[in-house]
């Protein structure tokens, strides 16, 4: 997650506009907005790509392919040629369109978390982006949709095991920071869902699962701790130690990003049962660490005068410090003081604060990943992209390999060039992900492979 200059940029979910009717007038139709429709909506880094369709029935659905949405439904759908409206449901910041059609063209404005941006669609589908990598059916493996308990919550997810009888080696991966799906899509990538099928395809049963509060998974992750969120991989390595064909003594743990906080949090609790650990992009020291220091050197390759990076710097290090003193409240009144001192083109809005201030994000700040690494006796693979700005490799493996020196067969690799999603990329910034065809490298899916065949063996 990368917050903006009072926390957290507020990224437009996109969406693009209206909905048209048609009538016949005595010689001539009245025109229609009725068909497809795109354009661009301004955002925090680049412009994002969005289509409309809307149908004769009064129905209409949205693409946005750089975050992977795809005919999701929109609701309070007008389609009047002077008034043309639509809302997102579901979407934090109660996203909606207001507009009218104007010649050949949608007009109109995108009003999202009390911000709003001009928004023009021309007729056409809006272009797709390619993603070379993503899986396509049939599959030479088995699919299966699955759910279980844990605690009160439902977790659902998908499983994917190889063809035969088993018994399997099995893998559970945890999802990057934020609410997440199970293919964790994002900027149009699916990278869970690339990882799924490398790993199946090599023989390893894999298991990918919605986050709290996303899909078909229960909860509020905003609400959650770290060890709930624990205990909810322990319910799926459970899930799977229960599975005839899986093998129970092989079944580990892949986390990406923040995933790399809770894999070693689970697998270092003594009845775990975890065989062994993948973290990739996965932090080794605090949490307000990383956070203070992914917005120094993001603020700056965007260009942002040092000025402003000392400000960013010296708010977050004292928002921070409330939190890991369990002032939450001070911490609320601080962010919200902060936020009024800003230009008021510049101020989030209460919910970007109100977000920044939770359990989930207090578990997050507070976090020492040091103890459950230090903790581990399995064998582990912790590796970092040489150009990721958000958990940077500077920072991060010097105390990922202190940390796992007594982890017998413990690997700690950097791969040069490559960015927080294991892209290749120029500059490493958050921004540019969407525009990378590459989903993951294909260095890194054959070097993590390798390593699972030599310390996991199928069969």
């Amino acid at each position: 997650m990368r917050p903006g200059r009072v926390l957290v940029s507020v990224l437009f979910v996109v969406v693009a506009l209206v909905a048209g009717c048609s009538q016949a007038a005595e010689e001539k139709a009245e025109p229609t907005v009725f068909g497809q429709w795109h354009g661009d909506i301004a955002g925090p880094g680049q412009p994002i790509a969005v289509g409309v369709t809307f149908a004769e029935d009064g129905s209409a659905t949205i693409d946005i392919p750089l975050q992977g949405v795809r005919a999701a439904p929109l609701k309070d759908v007008r389609t009047e040629p002077d008034r043309v409206e639509f809302t997102m449901p579901d979407v934090p910041g109660d996203p909606a369109f207001h507009g009218k059609l104007d010649g050949e063209q949608l007009t109109g404005e995108w009003a999202q978390s009390g911000q709003t941006a001009p928004l023009v669609l021309s007729r056409g589908p809006v272009p797709g982006t390619a993603r070379p990598q993503d899986p396509v059916p049939p599959y030479p493996y088995r699919s299966e949709d699955v759910s279980y308990a844990s605690g009160d919550i439902t977790i659902a997810g998908t499983l994917t095991e190889p063809e035969g009888d088993g018994p399997f080696p099995a893998i559970l991966l945890i999802t990057g920071s934020g609410p997440q799906d199970r293919d964790e899509s994002l900027m149009g990538h699916r990278p869970f869902l690339l990882l799924a099928d490398t790993f199946t395809r090599a023989g390893y049963a894999v298991l990918r699962t919605d986050d709290r509060g996303v899909g078909g998974t229960g909860g509020d992750l905003s609400q959650s701790t770290y060890p709930e969120l624990a205990d909810d991989a322990a319910a799926g390595v459970a899930f799977l130690r229960a599975r005839p064909e899986i093998d129970p003594a092989k079944i580990g743990l892949f986390g990406h990003s923040e995933g790399g906080y809770l894999a070693p949090l689970l697998a270092a609790r003594p009845d775990s049962g975890v065989a062994f650990a993948i973290l990739m992009a996965g932090p080794s020291v605090v949490g307000a660490d990383v956070l203070i220091e992914q917005n120094k050197i993001i603020m700056a390759a965007e260009g942002a005068p040092q000025s402003e990076i000392d400000a960013q710097v010296d708010y977050l290090t004292r928002w921070t410090g409330l939190l890991r003193a369990g002032d939450t409240a001070g911490a609320q009144a601080f962010a919200e003081q902060h936020n009024q001192t800003l230009p008021e083109d510049q101020r989030a809005p209460q919910e970007a604060i109100d977000s920044f201030n939770t359990p989930y994000m207090t578990a997050f700040v507070t976090y020492d990943p040091q103890p459950a690494l230090a903790a581990l006796r399995i064998p582990v693979l912790a590796f970092f992209g040489g150009k990721d700005l958000q958990v940077p490799a500077t920072q991060n493996e010097g105390p990922m390999r202190a940390n796992l020196a007594a982890a017998p067969a413990s690997t700690v690799h950097t791969f040069p060039g490559l960015n927080h999603l294991m892209q290749p990329t120029e500059t490493g910034k958050p921004s540019e992900y969407a525009t990378i065809e590459t989903t993951i490298d294909p260095t890194v899916l054959t070097y993590v492979t390798d390593w699972l065949t030599e310390h996991v063996p199928v069969g």
